[in-house]
C-alpha cells in the first residue's frame, strides 16, 4: 500500500473519454480494451446469449429513461451498478439479497455474460439488468444521480506504466461517476494488486466528489459485511495476495 502516487506529468487521461485507441495485439471498444471472448460457450449458454440478454440487455443507443428505476419489473427503489462482473457471483448474491434494488451488470466478456445468464435463469432473478459493453458508455448515457452505488471488484490492474491510461479509474471516470451517483452515495472499489489500489486512492483523495470513508486500517483490510468473495477474489488469498476494500462516499452537493 505505500506506493508513490503516480507522477503528475505521466498521469494519462481517463479511460472514458471517448478515444479508440488500439491495444498492441488490436482489440478495442470505446474505452475498452482486451479480449472479449474466451472459450467456446456450451449450447444452453449460446441459447441464453441469443434469447435471455436481449431482454435484459440495456439499449444505450437510445436515451435513457429519465427514472433508471422504471426498466425493473417488478417495482425497485433504488439501482446500483457492478462494473465488470466476470463470473457475476457477487452480482447474483446482492440482487438475491436485496429484491427491491434493481442492478446493472457491465460486462465486456462473453463467457461471463453467458454465466451470469446462466444464474439468472435458474434462480428466476427479475432485478438485474444487463450490459454487454464499456461501463464508461453507461455512465454517460445515465442521467444525473441515477444510482445509489457503484462497485468495481478485482478490475483489470493493467500493471504496466505505459497501460495505466487503460485502468478504468481515472479523473474522468470519478467525475462521470459522481454526476450519476445520488448524494452520499457509494463507489465500492476491491483489489488485491498494491499498486492499483494506491492509483485509486491518489485519485479519490485528490477528487472533490468522494470521500474515503475508512477510519482505521480495519475499514479497508477486512471485507464490508456480507461481502461475496468472487473466484478471482479466492485465487488472489490461494495465491497470498491480500486485497483492499474501500468504500467511497460521493460528497453531498
Amino acid at each position: 500500500m505505500n506506493q508513490p502516487a503516480p507522477d503528475s506529468n505521466d498521469h494519462h487521461t481517463s479511460a472514458s473519454d471517448g478515444t479508440t485507441t488500439p491495444d498492441d495485439d488490436g482489440f478495442y471498444r470505446g474505452s475498452f480494451f482486451g479480449r472479449r471472448k474466451g472459450h467456446k460457450l456450451r449450447l444452453h449458454q449460446a441459447d441464453l446469449v441469443a434469447t435471455l440478454l436481449p431482454r435484459l440487455a440495456l439499449d444505450i443507443a437510445h436515451p435513457a429513461p429519465a427514472d433508471l428505476r422504471t426498466l425493473f419489473t417488478p417495482a425497485v427503489d433504488t439501482v446500483r451498478v457492478e462494473i465488470g462482473f466476470g463470473g457475476g457471483e457477487h452480482l447474483v448474491a446482492e440482487a438475491l439479497a436485496h429484491p427491491r434494488t434493481g442492478f446493472i451488470g457491465c460486462e465486456p466478456y462473453v463467457n461471463g455474460m453467458a454465466r451470469i445468464l446462466t444464474e439468472i435463469d435458474e434462480k428466476e432473478i427479475g432485478n438485474i439488468r444487463l450490459l454487454a459493453g464499456d461501463a464508461a458508455e453507461l455512465l454517460a448515457w445515465a442521467p444525473p444521480h441515477s444510482f445509489a452505488r457503484i462497485d468495481l471488484i478485482h478490475p483489470d490492474p493493467w500493471p504496466k506504466r505505459r497501460h495505466w491510461k487503460r485502468r478504468f479509474v481515472q479523473d474522468a471516470t470519478l467525475a462521470s461517476m459522481a454526476r450519476v451517483l445520488v448524494p452520499s452515495g457509494e463507489f465500492r472499489f476491491v483489489c488485491d494488486i498494491e499498486d492499483y489500489v494506491a492509483w485509486t486512492l491518489w485519485h479519490l483523495m485528490r477528487s472533490p466528489d468522494f470521500t474515503w470513508t475508512a477510519e482505521r486500517a480495519a475499514d479497508w483490510q477486512s471485507p464490508w459485511p456480507n461481502y461475496t468473495m468472487t473466484r478471482y477474489g479466492r485465487k488472489a488469498t490461494r495465491e497470498g495476495r491480500k486485497a483492499a476494500y474501500v468504500i467511497s462516499k460521493r460528497t453531498a452537493g
